[in-house]
């Protein structure tokens, strides 16, 4: 009868409500395998560094190493992306993570560590080519639920994988241990490659030369400047907050005094919040505007260590991580935005910009608020806070998506004329 709507439209079955494209169930498969394998060890890779006869300043030169690394990849993934498509370019990264992942696995000694790094770094090359590809795959008003769904898979791993990776470690020693959670990792790293190969499905067409031209200079003046100011409060609010977020752990166990199976409680805590609240805010935003879930998260990031810096007990401590589990209420929303804004004929690209100039700009963080630190940890908090809720606001006054105003200008004025969309 004309005007009725199919049932599967009325009520959406799981397939449709979680937007699982072909494309998107192969990508959160991956993410779900990849992720499994690598929390097996990754978290006690510092540990494998020292047996293989590195020092405490080389382990934190590592570190440095992954950030700087993971940055610098972000553009290179990106044109790569947009030039071989974006299928090709995941089974390559991923192919290339897998050799890192080798040598690290036959690593006699600990520059085979450092050397190894450079190849599984290779999967930071493959996140603008997992943004491409549900931009590709996934029209406007499903891409939020895309992207929530490889961020409840990519967690999902970092709360299972590692207690079984300390079972192993227990039981084989160190070397032992994450020798065989490399194994299995690089056993379900094959598979994943196995599946991109066979499954995926390019979306777009014959890449053609506009596509391929163009310097990164060129590229960045031609972006939304929406995107460019997202980037701006992004950068912001991230800065301040990676003042503080590797001393949380000290403020957490020597000021408040809470135990170590406590913190993990805590932390427990932020996951479950941050795991629930993506669902429905995702549906939410993809229904209507994704601004106000992305500017909740821009708040929450600064609130969080106010409410730490006022934290006097564990009761306190419990609604701070309750707030920090709230600062991923707007991830997906952001990324499905940043895909909004993004050309598409150049959307790999855009995407590894983004991420390029964001780990940049924030990689200095860490070492500013060290020094703030040992001066005085409260100062540190009301430093990052401060800074955080200069990104909030300038997300309000500058940041606008497709059809929509300006979100400060929405909230005080509701809805404006066509000249503002």
């Amino acid at each position: 009868m004309k005007g009725t709507q199919p049932a599967t439209k009325k009520f959406p079955g799981i397939r449709d409500f979680f937007a699982l494209e072909r494309n998107i169930i192969v990508l959160a498969s991956s993410t779900f395998l990849l992720g499994c394998g690598e929390n097996l060890w990754a978290k006690f890779l510092p540990k494998y560094l020292r047996t293989l006869g590195a020092s405490i300043g080389l382990v934190g030169v590592f570190g440095t190493l992954q950030e700087f690394v993971d940055t610098i990849y972000q553009y290179p993934g990106g044109r790569l992306t947009d030039r071989i498509g974006r299928k090709n370019a995941l089974v390559i990264f991923t192919g290339i993570g897998f050799l890192g992942y080798l040598l690290y696995l036959i690593a006699p000694h600990w520059s085979f560590i450092f050397v190894g790094l450079l190849f599984a770094m290779g999967l930071s090359l493959a996140q603008p080519a997992i943004f491409a590809l549900i931009g590709d795959s996934l029209p406007r008003e499903k891409r939020a639920m895309g992207f929530t769904v490889q961020s409840i898979l990519k967690r999902l791993p970092i709360v299972l994988a590692p207690p079984l990776g300390g079972i192993l470690l227990g039981k084989y020693g160190i070397k032992g241990g994450i020798r065989l959670g490399l194994i299995i990792s690089l056993a379900l790293t094959a598979l994943v490659v196995f599946l991109q190969k066979r499954y995926y499905t390019e979306t777009l067409s014959q890449i053609g030369e506009e596509r391929k031209s163009g310097s990164p200079l060129a590229r960045w003046k031609g972006l939304n400047p929406s995107l460019k100011s997202l980037l701006s409060a992004d950068c912001l609010v991230r800065f301040g907050d990676r003042l503080v977020k590797i001393f949380v752990i000290f403020w957490v166990m020597d000021s408040i005094g809470a135990t170590a199976f406590q913190y993990g409680l805590l932390t427990g805590l932020q996951m479950v919040i941050s795991i629930l609240s993506y669902i429905p805010i995702a549906r939410l935003a993809d229904r209507g505007s994704r601004l106000p879930f992305v500017a909740l998260s821009f708040l929450f990031l600064p609130m969080f260590p106010l409410v730490l810096f006022f934290s006097k007990s564990f009761i306190g401590l419990v609604l701070a991580f309750m707030v920090a589990g709230l600062r991923e209420i707007g991830e997906p929303p952001r990324k499905a935005l940043i895909v909004d804004l993004a050309p598409q004929e150049i959307r790999g690209e855009a995407v590894g910009i983004y991420y390029a100039l964001r780990g940049l700009a924030v990689m200095p963080a860490a070492t500013i608020g060290g020094v703030i630190w040992a001066f005085k940890p409260q100062v540190a908090f009301l430093i990052s806070t401060a800074i955080g809720l200069a990104g909030f606001f300038l997300l309000l006054i500058r940041v606008r998506e497709p059809g929509n105003p300006i979100l400060l200008r929405k909230i005080f004025c509701g809805r404006t004329s066509h000249l503002d969309t």
